[in-house]
């Protein structure tokens, strides 16, 4: 970022965000077991989150797949209606860099016009799996969205596209995946499964170091996650950033609205993206 404020002259910005929903990454997968329209991440999870956050004032963004505008049309309404983010994570969690240019392109335009038909205005997408793939920044261009959220570091601008990387080790999944062994080694200094406590003191650490340091973060938690990580870390973290977002020196900010402040002040923002290149599937 070269050393540019954030709003209020705030040296460093954080955004909170939660990734999928219902049961597109099972269908994805091929291992949905729960009826279609009734899965617990939407029936339970998610209006739990929704009232941790309201209770904190505090908005976060939710990338969520495509086919939840026909699953959980009210449910997507109620996000927004509560003063979150509405923002796309593919139609069925397809794994984004296995995709050619044009079913990138596709894809996009049939998630947007599942939002659309909502009401729900999209700014920008988080790819599954985190990389680009072949039609890179293009695609979202030509879809009209104003930011990505790949993997990678920093945040940046690209001919008009806001960057807001996120980094394997502040997404909770990377705690238990197998093949997230790098992660971990980041997150607690072993290859072995991270404890929810351990992952949580992680965080803690990077946002307290934040505003010295300066730059960007992305935390990136999973409803599906929520029985793993335990209401009361979920809370303790929440409890945590909203006494961030009383600081001068850290901005937490939902990732459109920081996209939007880049994309005003595009020079400081220039080359300041490094894209994770590397995959964990």
């Amino acid at each position: 970022m070269n050393g540019a404020p954030w709003p209020g002259g705030a040296r460093a910005a954080l955004c909170l965000s939660f990734d999928n929903l219902g049961e597109a990454a099972e269908l994805q997968a091929g291992a949905a077991a729960a009826e279609p329209g009734e899965h617990f991440t939407a029936t339970r999870v998610l209006p739990e989150i929704l009232d941790l956050l309201a209770a904190r004032r505090l908005s976060a963004t939710f990338f969520v797949e495509g086919l939840n505008s026909e699953l959980y049309p009210d449910l997507l309404k109620e996000v927004a209606a509560r003063g979150n983010e509405v923002a796309f994570h593919a139609w069925c969690h397809e794994q984004w860099d296995d995709l050619t240019a044009a079913e990138q392109a596709e894809n996009i335009a049939r998630g947007l016009a599942g939002f659309e038909r909502l009401g729900l205005s999209v700014a920008g997408m988080r790819p599954p799996g985190g990389g680009l793939g072949a039609g890179g920044l293009n695609v979202l261009r030509g879809a009209g969205l104003r930011y990505c959220s790949p993997a990678g570091a920093g945040a940046g601008v690209d001919e008009g596209i806001a960057l807001l990387p996120f980094q394997w080790r502040h997404v909770d999944a990377s705690c238990t995946l197998p093949p997230m062994t790098a992660a971990r080694e980041q997150i607690a200094g072993s290859p072995d499964p991270v404890h929810p406590a351990a992952f949580i003191a992680s965080l803690a650490k990077e946002i307290e170091e934040l505003p010295r340091r300066g730059g960007y973060i992305a935390i990136v938690l999973h409803p599906v996650m929520l029985d793993w990580l335990g209401p009361e870390h979920l809370a303790g973290l929440l409890d945590r950033i909203a006494a961030c977002a009383d600081r001068d020196d850290l901005w937490v900010a939902r990732c459109a609205d920081a996209a939007e402040h880049m994309l005003s002040h595009p020079r400081h923002f220039r080359n300041g993206t490094v894209l994770d290149t590397t995959s964990w599937t």
